[in-house]
């Protein structure tokens, strides 16, 4: 991913942020009453107000450095959804078992990582491509590998199995881990007005995920 710093909005000020996935669907109306809709984008986009986690000018003059140095719009960085940052739950340990990123054929070393969302009606999946260091486990065929039979790229989300660990046909890859959410500012500068934000006015500063 060009023009991205790997480096993580302060984890203390995202805690307040509002924000989610946002879907574009196209909707038209036909003259017999009934409609069809087609969906615009294949991911959703997540879409943040860092504004609401600023409690202190100490906490505003965090994010405008932040902002600095990242030049504004110019460069993306790790952010971590309140909500949604682990390959389960977010009240659960994320485990080897979670998320099914592919199936052996016995040549495959690589394996991208994602997390599906799935329901009776229906499922998404959506690809990860910033998870956290230290935090990937890998099951093949449901056994747990050790760190040594492969390697994750923390930059991509790819999974590359060792030479020797190469999961057999017809066996499952499931992977467990934290992830962050590609993200870049969506505005070119920051307003703030002292005597508004001592009254209790919250700055906007908006930020929007970038696809991989």
């Amino acid at each position: 991913m060009s023009g991205f710093h790997e480096v993580r909005f302060p984890l203390r000020l995202a805690h307040g942020v509002t924000g989610g996935p946002v879907r574009r669907t196209d909707i038209v109306n036909l003259s017999n009453g009934r409609e069809q809709r087609n969906a615009r984008w294949r991911h959703a986009r997540r879409a943040y107000d860092a504004g609401s986690g600023i409690k202190s000018i100490a906490d505003l003059y965090e994010v405008q450095a932040f902002f600095e140095a990242r030049l504004g719009e110019l460069y993306g960085f790790r952010f971590r959804d309140p909500v949604d940052w682990k390959s389960c739950g977010p009240l659960q340990v994320p485990a080897a078992s979670d998320q099914l990123i592919g199936t052996g054929d016995g040549a495959t070393a690589e394996f991208a990582l994602c997390k599906t969302y799935a329901d009776a009606a229906g499922s998404h999946q959506r690809p990860i491509a910033k998870p956290v260091a230290g935090t990937v486990t890998v099951s093949v065929a449901g056994v747990v590998k050790p760190a040594s039979a492969f390697a994750c790229d923390v930059t991509t989300g790819i999974v590359t199995f060792a030479s020797g660990h190469v999961p057999a046909p017809g066996a499952a890859v499931r992977a467990g881990f934290e992830f962050d959410v590609p993200v870049r500012f969506a505005t070119d500068r920051i307003e703030v007005n002292l005597s508004t934000f001592n009254a209790g006015s919250i700055p906007a500063i908006p930020m929007t995920e970038i696809l991989p």
